[in-house]
């Protein structure tokens, strides 16, 4: 069936046509709501609480625009709602000063206040731009450094620069579905722009990657592998930049400087007698592992924590260890690694 079929169908209550008519959209909208909440979870809902209200109007599409944008409207102001229920997300690095390195860490928040990574494959995209008008690459906008920015703006300035600049809507279209009017989509957006830019980096990951080429890549996720399972405190300090930091959701202490962060290693994480098992993988847009530690009790590798990297060419300027073991099922990856 055409999508006009599919169309005609569901406005006439065929909920199985209604289905294969949102179905291709169904991953692009969850990273659209994930880019505005920062969690994933919460994204998840936020399409579920999207489908449901398209679904339940879908009888009153009239097609004066296109079903994408009509879709991206409805999930657009669903999180609109959800941000106004809800603490502002951050890493740590935006909660407070670094720890001193002398310092234990600090006990976890009770409370949610932390960006989430991001699994790639959800993406189902390259490093392609959404449409001509788009400002930012798909990967390039689940960065944790845009992401991070993103959550630090007004809720419609966020949205304003997503609809626009990674989605490329034009701005009659962004007006419309945030019932404003152009000029205040033109304003909104240079605020953001001035505030996001201050913020992000010169290169994105996505441009330092590609710098990097494919074989310089894997020897940086060989030698961090290989590192973090033999309990190397040197040698992973000796892929860090000199001022690299580290942090660990959802606890707020983060250390920063290439020896505060060895120190940090050589205490807690590789400190003798703790055995890991390194699993690559790719979140965010970014190099990252799974951390698996190996626990007496369950006689395995168990989950531990996503670590998300960002590099400095072929340095580590930053180590996000997200501490969420639930998080694994999000990214395909098992909760326990046998010894073998």
């Amino acid at each position: 069936m055409t999508e006009r079929e599919l169309l005609d169908a569901a406005r006439g209550g065929d909920e199985e046509a209604f289905g294969r008519l949102v179905q291709p959209h169904r991953g692009l909208l969850d990273a659209h709501c994930y880019r505005m909440l920062g969690s994933v979870d919460d994204a998840e809902d936020a399409v579920q609480d999207a489908l449901l209200r398209a679904w339940r109007a879908i009888a009153r599409f009239e097609g004066r625009s296109s079903l994408r944008t009509w879709l991206y409207t409805i999930a657009t102001n669903v999180c609109l709602k959800a941000i106004e229920r809800r603490p502002k997300l951050v890493l740590p690095v935006d909660y407070g000063p670094p720890t001193d390195p002398h310092e234990r860490t600090a006990p976890p928040l009770v409370e949610s206040v932390w960006i989430e990574p991001y699994p790639d494959e959800r993406l189902g995209l390259a490093e392609a731009l959404a449409g001509p008008e788009a400002r930012y690459e798909q990967r390039e906008s689940v960065e944790l450094a845009f992401i991070a920015a993103l959550q630090l703006l007004p809720a419609r300035q966020r949205a304003v620069l997503i609809l626009r600049d990674v989605l490329g809507f034009s701005g009659e279209e962004v007006a419309e579905a945030l019932e404003t009017t152009p000029d205040a989509v033109y304003s909104a957006l240079q605020r953001a722009h001035k505030s996001v830019d201050a913020r992000l980096p010169e290169r994105s990951q996505q441009a330092t990657l590609r710098a990097l080429g494919d074989d310089a890549l894997r020897e940086v996720v060989d030698a961090f592998v290989v590192a973090w399972e033999r309990g190397d405190v040197d040698a992973v300090a000796a892929m860090l930049a000199q001022e690299a930091i580290i942090a660990m959701p959802p606890m707020p202490t983060w250390y920063q400087g290439r020896d505060a962060v060895a120190r940090f290693l050589r205490r807690t994480p590789l400190r003798p007698g703790v055995r890991w098992r390194v699993v690559p993988a790719r979140a965010s847009g970014q190099l990252a592992f799974g951390l698996y530690q190996w626990s007496d009790e369950q006689d395995a590798f168990a989950a531990h924590d996503i670590i998300v990297l960002t590099l400095d060419g072929a340095r580590i300027s930053e180590l996000i260890a997200f501490l969420e073991p639930g998080a694994f099922r999000q990214f395909g990856l098992p909760t326990e690694w046998s010894a073998a």
